[in-house]
């Protein structure tokens, strides 16, 4: 089986790493990744191939789309994307296309989905299964077509919906009113989530020359592009704290941090605080610390869910997305989270230091196999 996976990340990275873990689990058949933003460094599985389209990003401004190649117009870039999407169509002829997100999010990149889903659909290109992967919540929209818009191309050119999500935490009803109207396939997959390497907690502290008494606790800011604040609040928080062990801190402050943000952060480090943009092995970090700071995006909070590491989380205000679903997993006991206020670093430090001294979090049972449930699905609907 070949499998066309088409995933478009524009401000941070959780959806470039969410569609690798569905890859991943599609271990034994060919998979191609289209991808078409910001050039990640990530190894890949042996029988992925990623094939990339010119790439386009959100600027300082979310809503705002502009070229990555430098000197590029975005028109141009379009116009060399919907060619480059179709060639490789036609080059790859796949069993099925998986496109990440699109209609519910990614409209913007409709002038290369559309044509290309409606050739698909009317027969002028080869046969395929097409699903829409999707995350667990929708941002709000103010378009009051929108949900028409989703209901009429999802039930036009998809043939499945594959939500990854848990619907004993969160149902795509809640912020989709039209879940009547879907008259494709719907399947909950279970959240995706990527799983600490074996021994990743001896290892990573043996890496870092951290004691098997000492405190780790890890912070991260997802993409960066809106973790600055937060991050800055713990390196200062972390120099007040007196802790009656040693204790350490690992910030890793996303690859997108603006340069200026990351050379403040990396200026107000003290001792036993080390801060990097990235590592690949952030789930093993994760099993390693004993407290995790973070955003509350879709993948940290699965990676949190996975390593089972207690955890701060402070989410982004920008929409509803990350707050319902801290909301949801605070509720179960699985994390704990930051109010603006509590980032006051005389507070912060104050709470950094209670939540490792009270250990693991309270037993909790969550859904986490998104990425075998979407690859068992698609294998039994398209066949061997």
């Amino acid at each position: 089986m070949k499998i066309l996976q088409y995933s478009q990340h524009i401000w941070g990275v959780g959806h470039f790493f969410r569609g690798l873990e569905i890859s991943k689990a599609l271990e034994g058949h060919e998979v191609v990744l289209i991808t078409g933003g910001d050039r990640l460094e990530f190894p890949l599985p042996v029988h992925v191939r990623e094939r990339r389209l010119p790439g386009i990003m959100t600027g300082k401004n979310p809503k705002q789309l502009v070229a990555v190649q430098r000197g590029a117009t975005l028109g141009k870039t379009r116009r060399e994307r919907e060619k480059k999407l179709l060639e490789i169509y036609l080059q790859e002829a796949p069993d099925v296309f998986l496109i990440e997100f699109y209609p519910f999010g990614r409209n913007a990149f409709r002038f290369e989905l559309d044509p290309l889903l409606e050739k698909i659909r009317k027969e002028a290109l080869p046969k395929s299964l097409v699903a829409c992967s999707l995350r667990d919540i929708l941002v709000e929209k103010t378009d009051p077509l929108y949900e028409e818009r989703v209901i009429g191309k999802l039930n036009r050119f998809f043939d499945a919906l594959l939500i990854h999500a848990d619907p004993s935490v969160v149902r795509l009803d809640e912020t989709f009113g039209r879940m009547g109207d879907i008259g494709i396939p719907v399947v909950y997959t279970g959240f995706v989530a990527s799983r600490p390497a074996p021994g990743a907690r001896s290892r990573i502290r043996k890496e870092n020359g951290i004691g098997d008494d000492d405190f780790l606790i890890a912070a991260s800011a997802g993409g960066g592009k809106a973790g600055a604040p937060l991050l800055k609040s713990v390196v200062k928080a972390f120099r007040r704290m007196q802790p009656e062990k040693g204790c350490h801190l690992h910030v890793f402050s996303g690859p997108y941090m603006d340069a200026d943000e990351y050379e403040e952060l990396a200026g107000l480090a003290g001792e036993r605080t080390r801060v990097t943009r990235f590592t690949s092995d952030f789930p093993s970090y994760l099993a390693a610390s004993d407290l995790s700071v973070s955003m509350a995006g879709y993948n940290t909070c699965m990676n949190i869910l996975s390593a089972g590491v207690r955890s701060l989380v402070w989410p982004f205000s920008y929409d509803r997305e990350q707050g319902i679903r801290a909301q949801r997993l605070a509720r179960m006991g699985a994390l704990r989270i930051l109010s603006d206020a509590d980032l006051v670093p005389e507070r912060l430090a104050h709470l950094l230091m209670e939540n490792l001294l009270e250990g693991m979090p309270s037993p909790y049972r969550v859904d986490l196999e998104g990425a075998f449930r979407t690859a068992k699905w698609l294998m039994e609907r398209v066949g061997d």
